[in-house]
């Protein structure tokens, strides 16, 4: 099953995360300082909240594809470079509490979007690199 993902940075963890939870009629699926995140069967989302700075608005971290296996996100890669977009792989990345294999690529207007797989949970947020120098899960 795969599904997409929505990352964002929020100026208030708990608000968000007592709305999201209001709005879709569920609890995170995962919480760690400065992060939550709900991983929902309908609709097929999972979204990923990211303390940012108080007083801040809300704004769009990075999108993504959740898929269900390396073998997924190698041939998404391939897809994706057949198709002449850039790519930017990692692999064995530690990223919002999960290690992960990826691969980066950018919309038109510069949105960073990732196909990845959780390969196991994680003990620290890390940050993965995103192409052009940027970084997603706020670090």
């Amino acid at each position: 099953m795969s599904r997409v993902q929505l990352a964002l940075n929020v100026p208030d963890l708990e608000a968000s995360i007592a709305f999201y939870s209001k709005l879709f009629g569920a609890e995170p699926a995962k919480r760690r300082p400065g992060y939550a995140n709900f991983s929902l069967a309908s609709p097929p989302l999972k979204l990923v909240l990211i303390e940012g700075e108080p007083g801040r608005e809300t704004r769009l971290d990075h999108l993504g594809v959740e898929v269900d296996s390396t073998e997924e996100v190698t041939g998404a890669t391939t897809r994706l470079q057949d198709a002449g977009l850039a790519t930017f792989e990692e692999n064995d990345t530690t990223c919002c509490y999960a290690l992960q294999d990826k691969v980066w690529v950018h919309g038109p207007g510069k949105e960073p979007w990732e196909v990845y797989v959780v390969k196991a949970d994680a003990d620290g947020m890390g940050g993965s690199a995103v192409p052009d120098g940027g970084a997603c899960c706020g670090t």
